[in-house]
């Protein structure tokens, strides 16, 4: 059964913050979990992941629904994995939530990663989604960065990372 340690979490403050960090990552799980609740002071509605401070060799293919059509598509992103930060032409106090798998992270392999994340909106249209991405780099991610697609993260946003250790 796998064990899922609280490695640190991130909630932001009054000021807002321009992106979330978690460097100095511990190698000593198999598998990373990053959960998180965003809001940004733009209206973008894209989380852009990166990892080690690197802005290359990533891919995106993704599946999405808005409640009134679908759409899949990838290859067009190339500088971070995407997941979602609802921005300020969604429904006010509310939030997009996004579960980030991350296997074999201390891996010499290319990493691969999972999204799913949903937004909230109270309108016509609101967002699902999943994602495989692919972060073609053989280094051990030793630091994950979360910033929004445009503005800055308001106040209660979060971030929480897990590692998994399998038992």
């Amino acid at each position: 059964m796998p064990t899922y340690t609280l490695i640190s979490s991130v909630t932001v403050g009054s000021g807002g913050a321009a992106n979330i960090q978690f460097a100095s990552i511990p190698q000593t799980y198999t598998d990373l979990v990053l959960l998180t609740s965003l809001r940004d002071d733009a209206g973008s509605f894209t989380g852009q992941i990166t990892f080690n401070n690197s802005t290359t060799s990533y891919s995106n293919r993704y599946l999405r629904g808005n409640g009134a059509s679908a759409s899949s598509a990838g290859g067009s992103v190339t500088t971070y994995i995407e997941s979602f930060s609802v921005g300020s032409t969604f429904t006010a106090n509310t939030f997009s939530n996004n579960y980030v798998y991350i296997p074999n992270y201390t891996s010499s392999n290319n990493k691969s990663v999972s999204v799913d994340g949903v937004t909230e909106n109270n309108a016509t249209t609101a967002y699902g989604e999943i994602l495989a991405g692919l972060w073609s780099n053989s280094a051990a991610i030793t630091e994950i960065d979360i910033a929004a697609g445009a503005g800055s993260f308001v106040q209660y946003s979060t971030a929480y990372l897990y590692g998994i250790s399998n038992a």
